[in-house]
């Protein structure tokens, strides 16, 4: 080979790998973009979450929600931001509620019930909502202390 070819070689093969090497700079900066949105998503996710807990916590205190349904929906939403959440000692009320009622029937299939029941599966949320309502209103109270806490607060 003549050395005008060898130098039109590595010419070319300088090329392939500078563009090469471009592209993988543009991949490379592709993900860590989507990455960062990525996080900016679930950032804003877990506020909008934190923020809806306080708001069901808040309507537990002020009685404006049946102590079952709000015992659910601050569970769910403890589940949410981190499933082992809902089993600190703070907010443990929320699971055992959902535990002791997650039997009973809810919507259409409430509907479906005959009416005696219904006042069965009412007499029996009544006695749980009883005997937990202090403990989940005091959780409801941990949880106003724990948005003031977040996002610290998973730690």
């Amino acid at each position: 080979m003549t050395t005008s070819i060898v130098l039109l070689l590595l010419g070319l093969a300088l090329a392939v790998v500078a563009g090469l090497a471009v592209y993988a700079v543009k991949l490379w900066r592709e993900v860590r973009r989507r990455e960062a949105f990525r996080q900016d998503e679930l950032r804003r996710a877990h506020e909008n979450c934190v923020e809806n807990l306080e708001l069901v916590a808040s309507a537990l205190q002020q009685g404006q929600v049946d102590i079952t349904e709000g015992a659910w929906r601050c569970k769910t939403l403890l589940d949410i931001l981190d499933s082992s959440l809902a089993g600190r000692p703070e907010f443990i009320a929320f699971s055992e509620v959902h535990e002791r009622t997650r039997h009973l029937h809810t919507h259409s299939a409430r509907q479906a019930l005959t009416p005696k029941e219904r006042f069965r599966e009412d007499r029996e949320r009544w006695a749980v909502e009883h005997e937990w309502r202090d403990a989940i209103l005091e959780s409801a109270g941990h949880v106003v202390a724990f948005r003031g806490k977040w996002p610290g607060a998973l730690e």
